[in-house]
């Protein structure tokens, strides 16, 4: 049974918004008002990259958990806004690794400020995150935070290793995509859970949801940079492929390519050549490695909806089942 076929209760995402209202605004004004700094250009460029929207689904993700399995409130607003600083913070130095010019259809602030000042912000924000966990004064959620915050790290170390690598194969690229992308999905979802005071096998089911969410979001998204409108996207399309990132509809085709493609597309990736997408698009469609990638997500949403069996049924675990099925059968 696919997830599309699947009789479960589950929520759309308007629905899924309009639950979490109450608490992403409480979220949102305590992240509002613990980025303030009295270093103007600070303000500025976290303003900038906070104000850009975005979804914020890291932070709904601990709160829709902590209803998921009884009561949610102050002590998981903070724990969103740690999660959302910990985000905010890779998304300006993975802009000024990646040499991005666009997010989320704005300007990133790298190219509006600069690299250092983009760099130095994501610093405090990282810091900034670190004093509100340690307001907290609970040694299992700095724990949890500590060792996620470092395999974040290493995700981006990881994926650098990956650069203009055309011997990037399957395992390799999911193993990125634990720590860059799952890991903090799966923070989120085990701290709602352990503020709301569950026991451990409970915390591990939504840790478990969470990791299986962020495969599927994240392979989703690279399925989308072969596929989506530019301006639905909010970004340029091909630009993994410019960034000579092998993501898996191109290591699809790679590995089911005759050997004069396959060379061919290895040169690309290796030159990170962004006017060879049609060459590329050709060969990802000739292998089908889109509808092989959209099976891989769907396969992970699927892995993260199992991971809520144990639960029950209420307005929170169908909006974490809409989830799944949303990171897979989105647009944008």
């Amino acid at each position: 049974m696919t997830i599309t076929e699947d009789t479960r209760p589950a929520l759309g995402l308007p629905q899924i918004q309009s639950l979490a209202a109450a608490d992403m605004a409480a979220v949102d004004a305590l992240i509002r008002h613990r980025l303030s700094s009295d270093v103007v250009l600070i303000n500025q460029i976290a303003d900038h990259i906070i104000s850009a929207g975005g979804k914020r689904l890291r932070p709904m993700l601990v709160m829709l958990a902590g209803h998921a399995v009884g009561t949610a409130g102050p002590e998981h607003h903070q724990l969103a806004a740690i999660i959302e600083f910990i985000h905010t913070s890779t998304l300006l130095h993975d802009d000024v690794v990646d040499e991005s010019s666009l997010r989320r259809g704005r300007s990133t602030a790298n190219a509006l400020w600069g690299n250092a000042p983009s760099v130095l912000v994501g610093d405090f924000l990282y810091s900034r995150s670190f004093q509100l966990m340690v307001e907290l004064d609970r040694m299992p959620v700095m724990q949890i935070l500590a060792d996620t915050t470092n395999r974040i790290a290493e995700g981006e170390v990881l994926q650098l290793l990956h650069v203009h690598n055309p011997d990037t194969d399957e395992a390799a690229y999911l193993r990125v995509i634990e720590r860059k992308t799952a890991v903090l999905f799966a923070a989120g979802t085990r701290l709602g859970a352990l503020a709301s005071g569950v026991d451990e096998t409970t915390q591990q089911a939504l840790y478990d949801y969470g990791m299986h969410l962020g495969y599927a979001f994240q392979i989703a998204d690279d399925v989308l940079d072969y596929s989506a409108n530019a301006e639905e996207l909010g970004k340029n399309l091909g630009d993994d492929l410019a960034e000579g990132k092998a993501t898996l509809p191109l290591i699809h085709a790679m590995a089911h390519s005759d050997d004069a493609t396959r060379e061919r597309l290895r040169s690309i990736v290796q030159d990170g050549d962004a006017s060879a997408m049609p060459e590329v698009l050709a060969a990802i469609r000739a292998t089908g490695g889109l509808d092989y990638s959209r099976r891989r997500a769907e396969e992970y949403a699927e892995a993260a909806e199992r991971a809520l069996d144990g639960l029950g049924d209420n307005d929170a675990v169908a909006a974490l089942r809409g989830l799944a099925r949303y990171a897979v059968q989105r647009s944008h």
